[in-house]
């Protein structure tokens, strides 16, 4: 065992596993996880409390639990494909007790403030029942996620009636028999105007461009199933391949009075839903292009329209944001791109990893348990980062997995498959072999996946 003092921010799904590759590589001694809520489970603990950044009572995952299952912890069987947000919760909640990550949480513990000290070392400042508490620790790893900090539209005007950030969208019963606008194609866009429809008077989705709507079935299977067994296919024929699907299960999006995508398929974030488009091909869901100015309850749109809303719900995301950090020591809340080499190690700071801090399309947490188990190796001075990390950042920037557009929602994007290739790479240096997926699971049964295709 190691005598390094390890702290981790978060207990959430990245935490948990930044944690579980500690104790595995010997900092297990001096390991402490702090956590501001009572459990473990980070933004999947549903709770009704807004200042709580957590799920809504619908929601289920939006990737397949083949591909969002740490590879050394299996899904229980029966778990459905997407799992609802109850099953991840104890998911993640067995993890942790299985892996003995539990006892090294502080539980109730809010992290105040950390600074960086000469010798590499971290001064964190810290408040629990008892008060507050200052620390030094050798080594940092942040894990605290970077969906919580709500981004909130600039538009022109004021809406008297209700403002909200889909943030503190809990469930749809609020906005029954009312007016409703979401703001946002994104994911959280998509779910939220579909709860809406079911009770409002009528649901509008503004989008100020073009978006990609994946259904989360194709041929039979999850998409992300799908997408995988098409790795060994050239990017621009596995984009070409798949936008061809799509289209031919659902057809263009034009039909259905939706902007026309001014990037390729796999160039943004696409948007997995598949009630969506059936939503709006009934009817209940109205299209709109961007918002030009608010206007008391109407809202003015781009192309020339205006309508009247009751209230608002704006679906525009999260900023990147670190509130135990000053500003001026990292600040990437409107950054187009976040510089970490594999998107964790810092140019200047090498005592400090940020674990999850990605947005794959497909699941972050199988990744983010290589990534910890990579920082381990690092602070065990097994692996050998590059000599010029800067250079390597500037080189990462320059060949991404695709021309990914750039904006603060895409300054970490990363190919969920490509990505775990370059982490497959990194750990090989270091003479680590990546983990065996579970084989109970009929996906990776191969027998099973030709019977199906």
């Amino acid at each position: 065992m190691s005598n390094k003092k390890v702290a981790v921010i978060g207990a959430g799904p990245s935490g948990i596993t930044a944690a579980k590759n500690a104790m595995e590589r010997g900092l297990g001694d001096n390991l402490v996880v702090f956590e501001k809520s009572d459990q473990v489970g980070g933004n999947w603990v549903y709770r009704e409390d807004n200042n709580h950044s957590s799920v809504y009572d619908t929601t289920h995952i939006i990737s397949s639990k083949y591909y969002s299952e740490y590879e050394d912890f299996a899904f229980p069987a029966g778990t459905p494909d997407y799992p609802h947000h109850t099953h991840l919760k104890k998911y993640f909640q067995d993890y942790a007790k299985h892996f003995g990550v539990e006892e090294k949480i502080r539980f109730n513990t809010e992290v105040l403030n950390i600074s960086k000290n000469a010798d590499e070392s971290w001064t964190i400042k810290s408040k629990d029942k008892d008060g507050e508490k200052t620390e030094i620790f050798d080594v940092l790893m942040v894990a605290n996620g970077h969906h919580w900090n709500p981004r909130m539209p600039e538009v022109k005007g004021e809406f008297t009636g209700e403002l909200i950030h889909s943030h503190v969208f809990k469930n749809n019963k609020p906005f029954a028999g009312k007016r409703v606008l979401v703001i946002g194609g994104g994911n959280s866009g998509a779910d939220v105007a579909v709860e809406c429809c079911r009770v409002a008077k009528k649901t509008s989705i503004s989008m100020r461009r073009g978006h990609w709507f994946l259904p989360k079935f194709m041929f039979g299977w999850p998409g992300d199933v799908i997408y995988e067994k098409s790795q060994s296919v050239p990017a621009w024929l596995r984009q070409k391949m798949l936008r061809f699907s799509v289209q031919l299960i659902a057809g263009k999006h034009e039909r259905f009075g939706l902007q026309t995508p001014t990037y390729d398929i796999l160039e943004g974030h696409p948007t997995l839903n598949s009630e969506l488009i059936y939503f709006l091909g009934h009817g209940e869901i109205t299209p709109k292009v961007g918002i030009e100015r608010f206007d008391g309850k109407t809202v003015h749109f781009s192309d020339g329209t205006k309508d009247d809303f009751d209230v608002i719900i704006c679906a525009t995301g999260y900023k990147i944001t670190f509130p135990f950090f000053d500003k001026s020591f990292i600040n990437w809340e409107d950054s187009n791109y976040v510089p970490l080499w594999r998107k964790m190690f810092h140019a200047e700071h090498k005592s400090l990893y940020f674990i999850g801090l990605f947005q794959p399309l497909g699941c972050i947490w199988p990744l983010a348990d290589y990534q910890a188990m990579l920082a381990c190796l690092d602070i065990n001075g097994q692996y050998k980062r590059p000599k010029d990390m800067e250079a390597a950042i500037a080189h990462e920037r320059a060949n991404p997995h695709f021309n990914f557009i750039e904006t603060p929602r895409h300054s970490t994007e990363v190919d969920y498959a490509e990505f775990r290739k370059d982490l497959f790479r990194e750990l090989a240096k270091a003479g680590e072999k990546p983990r065996e997926r579970p084989k109970d699971a009929a996906i990776y049964n191969k027998d099973a996946w030709s019977k199906a295709a």
